[in-house]
Formats: structure tokens, sequence, C-alpha cells
């Protein structure tokens, strides 16, 4: 397998961001970022333009970020060439599709496009002027996966008085776990069908007053892309800078992110290159995002995992922790039909979460 590490839920100019397409692929190179999938809201002004392609060692990839009429359900679209539905200025400013959520997640679907839950349970106790946007239509079928950790989510739902200059002057040591409701939304989904995670920075790169300092910025693209990241995992190796295979590259990146062959990393505690989550059953081997039909409920499925440093290793199995122990790494005999999954812990921060091995029972 070979392995890219990407950011995602990014928002430029082209939106409500603070950065050129020109200024986030500096920081992207700078980083040492695989990928990115830019996300502004309701446009892909940016692919129209020209965007969309090699910056650097980075790919550009573009999508969008969608919501509909009452600025809710916001959600993360990307593999389309075009946006569906028509948009109209919303009274705060900003644009609203005229597509209500199962409407426009239908559409997307039907036009081979890719749709994440962005911020599913995000929650705001200051800064009124950026309220929350949770997601409301979880009876809305047709969405390929969700977002579990967003940093900036994380880190305005944290703020409080006692911890403001800390939490500006560190952004990224303020950043904890993924939220625990999304979590537990996406175990309980991946019991009736594949939900794959991903991890985003939703970054914005906004500038703030600070401290009586004015415009100050305060996170950087090039600071976030040192947090969450999503790691793909492809079955061939990306040449950098091959222009015309670009188009099956990004397609096969966002196949793996769907089918959830990939994982979630802080990389604020180290480089989570080189994890893997992985089974064996009758002499196949089976990765994150893979189904594995069992011929009888007797059979035996190993599952292996290896880190890249030393952790507390945690086997998830449809959402309840079963094994715990500290290594680089585990080796366990799954216990029958479920949805298995593997979290690193450093001490009580997250580290990397995978997503799901998915045994069923034919």
């Amino acid at each position: 397998m070979h392995e890219y590490s990407g950011a995602i839920h990014i928002h430029s100019t082209y939106s409500d961001g603070t950065g050129t397409i020109e200024q986030i692929a500096a920081s992207a190179n700078e980083t040492g970022l695989d990928y990115f999938i830019l996300t502004d809201h309701n446009t892909m002004r940016a692919r129209e333009d020209g965007h969309e392609k090699w910056a650097g060692g980075t790919m550009v990839i573009v999508g969008y970020e969608v919501n509909d009429i009452e600025n809710k359900n916001h959600y993360l679209v990307m593999g389309t060439d075009e946006m569906v539905g028509t948009y109209r200025m919303l009274h705060n400013g900003e644009l609203g599709c005229n597509l209500s959520v199962q409407e426009y997640v239908s559409e997307i679907k039907k036009k081979g496009g890719v749709g994440f839950i962005a911020h599913p349970y995000e929650k705001r106790s200051h800064f009124p002027e950026h309220p929350a946007y949770p997601w409301n239509a979880w009876d809305c079928p047709g969405f390929d996966g969700i977002e579990i950790w967003n940093h900036m989510s994380e880190w305005v739902e944290g703020l409080n008085d006692t911890n403001k200059v800390q939490r500006f002057l560190h952004p990224l040591k303020s950043i904890i776990a993924p939220d625990k409701q999304s979590v537990n939304k996406w175990d309980e989904l991946n019991k009736h069908r594949r939900v794959s995670a991903i991890g985003s920075v939703d970054a914005h790169a906004h500038k703030m007053s600070m401290l009586g300092f004015y415009n100050v910025e305060i996170f950087a693209y090039k600071i976030l892309f040192k947090s969450i990241r999503t790691h793909v995992l492809l079955d061939y190796e990306i040449e950098k800078g091959n222009t015309e295979k670009f188009p099956e590259y990004k397609r096969d990146i966002i196949k793996a992110l769907k089918k959830g062959s990939s994982f979630i990393v802080n990389s604020y505690h180290g480089d989570g290159k080189g994890f893997r989550f992985f089974a064996d059953y009758k002499k196949d081997k089976y990765h994150t995002g893979d189904d594995i039909f069992l011929d009888s409920v007797t059979d035996k499925v190993m599952l292996n995992c290896f880190a890249p440093k030393e952790s507390n290793v945690r086997l998830i199995k449809d959402g309840i922790c079963i094994d715990e122990s500290a290594g680089t790494g585990g080796d366990w005999t799954a216990d029958g039909p479920g949805n298995y999954r593997v979290e690193c812990w450093l001490w009580d921060k997250a580290w990397i979460f995978s997503n799901h091995i998915r045994i069923i029972k034919q």
C-alpha cells in the first residue's frame, strides 16, 4: 500500500478564507502535504479558474461546501465537475442552495460526487459572529461519510475566559480528541452501512484582534496543516507532478476517502505515516475500509495494527473498546462479526483513528 497525507476542508479568498490558492499551496508544500481539498462555500470558481492541479509536490483538489437555504446542514462535496441547484444570497451575506438537504445529497450522488457531513455536532459558547452549524438531517440517506474531527470546531468549543490567551497562542496544543458525539454516531451508523470518517482543519486563516493587536492571523494555513490530517492508502504509487494522470490520482484519492481506506492523524503529536490496521482471513489481506464476508461465523479473522511509535493502542468493536495496551501495535483474533477500528492515544491526547474493517456474516 502507498500512503498519502492530506488536509481537508480548506477555505480561500474564493469564499471566507484569507489566503489565495497560491499562498495556501505554498504552505501545503512547506508542511509536506501530498494533497489538500479546497471546500469554499457554495462555489467551485477555483476549479473554473484553473487551480485544480499540481502545486509543487502537492495536489490541489477542488470541492465545495454546500448548505441549505437556512445556512444549515453543511456538506463537504468532492469528485464532481459542477455544483447542484442554484444559489441565492442569505440575510447574513452568505449563499444558500435552493435545494433541500435531501435533494442536494441525492443530486450530488447522482452526479458521481462524494459527500461528508461537516462538523455534525458543532456547538458555540463564544464568538457569536461565528455561530455553530450542526447537522440536523440525520434521516437523510445517501451521505458517504462524516467529519468526526474538526480542528476549528474543537478549538472554539473549548474556548473560555480563563484559557483564551493560551488557546490563541497555542492553537495546536489545545486540540485533544475527535468530538465524542460524532464518533459515537459514526460507530452507530456503521452498524447499518459503511460510513467513512475524515478529519479536517476547517482552515480560514482568520485575522482577529488579540491583546490590543489588530488583524493578527492566529490560524495560519501553515500552522493548521501541522494539525489534523487524513492519510489515504492506494495500491499504486503517485508520480508527483504527472499532469496527465492528475485526474486519475484525484479520482482514486476521493474513492479511498469514500471507502474509508484512510485514517486520521493529529500530526502535532507525531508523523502518522506507517500506521496500518489490517486483517488476515483465509490467506487474503484486508485493510481499513474493507468488508470481510465470513463463510462461517466460526471462522477466525486475525487483526493486526502497526503504529509509528509507542502509544496506547485501543481496539474498538461496534463503538466499544475491547482491548487496550501500550506498545507499537497489536495482534488480535476478531471476536465474531462486527465493525472493528483502532485508536492510538498519547496519554490523554488522541493521535490516530483508523476507519473500520467490517466483518459480516453472510
